[in-house]
């Protein structure tokens, strides 16, 4: 194990190196992660929407996560080459699943009573959507958006050490190969660093958007009696 401080000043050798490696890892992470919400949320609304369609491709969502990305990953580069675009279709396939499911499950989880109060004002099922349902899925979306931004880094990192000549994915697997043990720590120090950082975001994010949200969680940790 190399020593800390070796670590700090190896890195900070390679600090320029490292934050166009690091801003390569960055965006094929924000790739993914946008492909997935574009992708996962509609799917989501369509699966509690329609019984049918949760039937028949629910299994395959299922079964696609079962598969280990590390296998996929070689496949993809394959179909797709050593670009870019593999690594934000690995990205995607890793965080794909946590927005669908509990995005669906937000949306299946409505209280009736609210469904039916839309009814008795008769609100077609758009308003329902737009002004209950969504509402009320809204912290069981930002759950899945932040398990689904921490695993874009790991499917970016996946897809750069299967092939590829940049990003700190490649750093981590030239570094070890040519024995350079503090160099691959400061890029996984950095990887950490990075999805602290987008998880904080998200989470930033979802104290601005569901306010209530937030103060019903720091009351519920609240000492009795305060």
């Amino acid at each position: 194990m190399p020593a800390p401080l070796g670590i700090i000043r190896e890195t900070w050798e390679w600090r320029w190196r490292l934050l166009g490696h690091t801003w390569v890892t960055l965006y094929e992470t924000l790739a993914g992660f946008g492909l997935s919400i574009a992708v996962g949320t509609p799917l989501a609304v369509m699966l509690v929407y329609s019984p049918v369609l949760r039937d028949a491709v629910y299994p395959i969502v299922v079964v696609a996560q079962a598969i280990p990305k590390v296998a996929i990953a070689p496949v993809l580069l394959l179909l797709l080459g050593a670009g870019e675009v593999s690594k934000v279709v690995v990205a995607f396939s890793v965080a794909f699943f946590p927005i669908v499911v509990d995005t669906a499950t937000g949306l299946a989880a409505t209280p009736p009573e609210l469904l039916d109060l839309s009814r008795s004002y008769r609100a077609s099922a758009f308003k329902t959507f737009v002004k209950v349902r969504f509402p009320t899925a809204l912290p069981f979306f930002f759950s899945g958006l932040k398990v689904a931004v921490t695993l874009s880094v790991i499917g970016a990192v996946v897809g750069e050490f299967i092939g590829s000549d940049k990003g700190l994915g490649y750093v981590i697997v030239s570094a070890t190969s040519y024995w350079k043990s503090n160099l691959a720590f400061g890029a996984m120090g950095i990887l950490a660093i990075l999805a602290m950082a987008l998880f904080g975001l998200v989470e930033l994010v979802e104290r601005l958007v569901c306010p209530w949200y937030a103060v019903s969680e720091r009351d519920a940790g609240a000492p009795a009696g305060r």
